[in-house]
């Protein structure tokens, strides 16, 4: 029986926390004893966790640095002695190390989730220094592998588990989920899932939209999820004057029956690390227009499973999109080879037991 201590910042509804949790309850109990902590505070995956019967703890972080924070977390490790410290994202991979890594301490294992372009140069010298500590570095696709051993981590430290994706049954009513966004029954809806902030570059895909309704009909667009840069796009889509054809739906907690209405899926990020909503998007047989960063090649071969456009590229994002629209056999084969590579490759059980294997690796 591997002891094993999961940390993460919190148990918000994200992509990261989503795989955490689907990890934490999907490893086999004949061989793990789990506990879960997160740094700041819990969230809509806590009740998961705990309905599978696996302990969460909420340290209730307030600072960047809280020495409260990592005295109950050191105080955690003394008492449970775990075999093995996973933590993700930047925050936990931290406070881990700062207390664990060192001889006779629990492995460490942190997860990294994306291409970390973000961070400024105190945190990656941080992410360098502690490199020794780190037994293993998990990125969920090649390109944030690459970043990291271009930060110094060894190759051999390095080990790439994608994300996995339940494959869905398409059984939403599409007629209900159409008049809820308050679309007409033979609407064509492109669509896009995710937090709007600026690395989305959710003004390109307006700008994509409109020039999107210039060349095709009946076409709206379908936009998911909260973030700074809503705002900002509404202003953009009201002077563009296709605020009537676009629709802000906020939150929504029942994303994957949404999608369903969706005929085209967008994604126009300038750094990703793999790509959920991308994801679900093709377990839903969507086909997908992304931009050119080397985490969406990872998913998407141009032509096969969707197409893929330069960043930026409003125009390509509009073009690929009404030849989707305008062609309902190659709509149905980008689908088609979309839902098989995410059946195929991208499973839970895959990412459940490479993880699995993993922690055998690091306890032997």
């Amino acid at each position: 029986m591997i002891k094993l201590l999961l940390v993460i910042p919190t148990l918000d509804r994200s992509g990261a926390e989503k795989q955490f949790s689907l990890l934490a309850t999907g490893l086999p109990k004949d061989q793990f004893d789990v506990q879960v902590v997160a740094l700041t505070r819990g969230g809509p995956f806590e009740k998961l966790i705990k309905d599978h019967g696996i302990p969460v703890t909420i340290l209730n972080k307030r600072w960047k640095f809280d020495p409260n924070a990592l005295w109950k977390l050191r105080k955690i490790i003394k008492e449970f002695q775990p075999d093995i410290l996973h933590t993700w994202l930047f925050a936990a991979n931290s406070y881990g190390r700062l207390i664990a890594g060192k001889e006779n301490s629990p492995k460490v294992i942190v997860s990294e989730r994306c291409v970390d372009s973000w961070k400024s140069g105190w945190q990656l010298k941080l992410d360098k220094k502690q490199s020794p500590r780190t037994t293993k570095l998990i990125g969920n696709s090649q390109s944030v592998a690459r970043f990291y051993q271009e930060l110094g981590y060894p190759e051999e430290k390095t080990v790439v588990i994608p994300n996995g994706i339940e494959i869905p049954e398409n059984s939403s009513d599409r007629t209900k989920i159409l008049a809820e966004f308050n679309l007409p029954e033979d609407a064509r809806v492109v669509g896009f899932v995710g937090r709007l902030a600026p690395q989305k570059r959710i003004m390109d895909l307006i700008w994509a939209f409109q020039l999107l309704k210039q060349i095709t009909t009946n076409v709206y667009f379908l936009i998911i999820g909260e973030g700074p840069e809503k705002q900002k796009a509404l202003d953009l889509a009201k002077h563009m004057e296709c605020d009537h054809l676009v629709r802000f739906a906020g939150h929504q907690e029942n994303v994957s029956e949404i999608m369903q209405v969706m005929n085209v899926f967008w994604l126009a990020s300038d750094f990703e690390g793999m790509s959920n909503s991308l994801m679900e998007a093709m377990s839903h047989g969507i086909p997908s227009v992304v931009s050119d960063i080397p985490p969406n090649r990872e998913l998407i071969e141009d032509g096969k499973t969707g197409y893929v456009v330069k960043v930026g590229d409003s125009v390509g994002f509009a073009q690929f999109a009404d030849r989707i629209l305008a062609d309902q056999e190659l709509a149905k084969k980008l689908g088609n080879e979309a839902f098989q590579t995410m059946k195929d490759k991208f499973s839970i059980e895959n990412m459940v037991n490479a993880h699995v294997n993993l922690y055998h690796e690091v306890t032997n």
